[in-house]
């Protein structure tokens, strides 16, 4: 009974402290990155330089100049999940769905800061954290707990299903 118990408290709260360290720890490295590629309500020069780097020397930097497909929409698709996704999964909102799409962001970002901004990727297991390899890691192991257990117990998730089963009954 008593290993039951603990395994329920255990993944009930899982996701709730996934959440939190992704909050402290990731929300605003995101939401300041976010900030830097909006300039008075459009796409900074900044935003293309950092998502889509040959793009921006291309065309000298000049958004305007910039085709708007398939480029701008690529980069406000960023800028919009830089944003948003953060900002669902520290309230526990589309939790899985939001942690998936994150997955995909670092992955991204990471293809990006190697090929295009000289980051080096590092090597596994060195003994150094600062690697690259070894924190984007982390963050996706923090995300992946997210997609496998989701909310946790105080989430808007869990409000927003409790909500929809007790509307499903009145039905």
């Amino acid at each position: 009974m008593v290993g039951c118990l603990e395994g329920r408290v255990g993944r009930d709260h899982l996701g709730l402290v996934a959440r939190v360290l992704f909050a402290v720890l990731l929300l605003p490295y995101y939401s300041n990155s976010a900030l830097t590629k909006i300039d008075g309500g459009a796409l900074s020069a900044g935003a293309f330089a950092q998502i889509l780097p040959p793009i921006a020397e291309q065309y000298l930097y000049d958004t305007a100049a910039i085709p708007f497909f398939p480029w701008h929409l690529i980069v406000w698709a960023g800028t919009f999940a830089e944003f948003i996704l953060p900002f669902l999964i520290a309230l526990g909102l589309l939790t899985r769905l939001s942690a998936v799409g994150m997955i995909g962001f670092v992955v991204v970002q990471t293809g990006v800061d190697v090929a295009f901004h000289g980051a080096a990727l590092g090597s596994l297991a060195n003994g150094l954290p600062t690697e690259l390899i070894d924190q984007r890691l982390l963050w996706l192991a923090v995300l992946s707990i997210l997609v496998f257990s989701g909310g946790g117990k105080v989430s808007l998730d869990r409000v927003l299903n409790r909500m929809l089963r007790t509307s499903a009954r009145d039905l």
